[in-house]
């Protein structure tokens, strides 16, 4: 399994009341799909799978398989800070014909290196599905260490890791002591920051898991297609769309990308508590970036 390119981290859409609204999100997985993108993931950080429950979350990911249709992969975010539930959850993934599983460094308990190495392999080692490492420190407060990813690497259901630090010294490192698996194609690099995202792609990296790909599919992917081929044509876009990445972090993600999908039509205002629609104070900015880009 070799999944490449331009990954949109989808939102769930919600009615009002924080009802999980399948209508929506039909046309969500059509609209990225019918733009070029190369793969999605179903109830990551950014389809708020920290407030679904395990019957919906499941529920979610047979959705997204159903409607892809295999016409892209679907990757399911399945990461728990409990290894029994994020085992629960990729086996489900796995009996709903997810492609692969995306699994979040262990947040909150702050475990050991050692400690997230044994959560992860024991999950391989139980699940024989594809599955995708996510280093997300700033959320979770647990930082997979690049002689950690490189231990794990080795393991022939971890494909790869989502690299959310936004450091590029980290990326080194991890090219660096993972060369041999990724040089045979065993072990792929995905940035999960939108910001930095075109400097990791140069820099050695396969992919990008990304929120700003939610609003402009297209130019997400046009920039991964574009990356070794065309770099000056790539940055172009790139820094068309820098203002847009920034400012869709100015409340935690992903209440300005859903407010945005609001704006553009495609979903109603839900989301589900502690999380909030966005603040009044932002929504200029980010009206006047989706009208810079044509998307209202």
């Amino acid at each position: 399994m070799s999944i490449k390119g331009s990954i949109t981290a989808l939102v769930t859409p919600m009615k009002e009341n924080g009802e999980l609204d399948y209508s929506a999100l039909e046309k969500l997985i059509n609209f990225q799909i019918d733009s070029g993108i190369s793969a999605l993931v179903a109830v990551g950080t950014t389809g708020e799978s920290a407030t679904i429950d395990f019957k919906d979350h499941i529920k979610l990911i047979e959705f997204f398989v159903k409607t892809a249709s295999g016409r892209i992969p679907i990757i399911a975010g399945t990461g728990a800070n409990s290894t029994d539930e994020a085992l629960h959850l990729t086996k489900g993934a796995k009996e709903s014909g997810a492609d692969a599983a995306l699994l979040v460094s262990p947040y909150y308990n702050k475990p050991p290196q050692e400690g997230i190495y044994k959560h992860h392999i024991k999950i391989a080692d139980e699940i024989d599905l594809p599955q995708i490492l996510y280093n997300v420190p700033s959320r979770t407060a647990s930082f997979i260490e690049p002689e950690t990813v490189f231990k794990l690497s080795c393991h022939k259901n971890i494909i790869g890791i989502k690299d959310a630090t936004g450091d590029m010294k980290n990326h080194s490192e991890v090219l660096n002591l993972c060369a041999e698996e990724i040089n045979s194609g065993n072990f792929l690099l995905y940035s999960g920051d939108d910001f930095s995202s075109l400097e990791f792609l140069q820099k050695g990296g396969h992919g990008t898991i990304s929120v700003t790909s939610n609003l402009v599919p297209n130019i997400v992917s046009e920039i991964c297609d574009l990356v070794n081929s065309d770099f000056t044509k790539a940055k172009k876009l790139d820094e068309s769309l820098q203002q847009l990445n920034k400012n869709l972090f100015c409340e935690s993600n992903p209440i300005p990308v859903k407010w945005c999908l609001y704006k553009m039509g495609f979903i109603d205002k839900g989301i589900r508590l502690p999380l909030i629609e966005l603040n009044d104070i932002f929504k200029k900015d980010l009206e006047q970036n989706l009208n810079e880009l044509k998307l209202l």
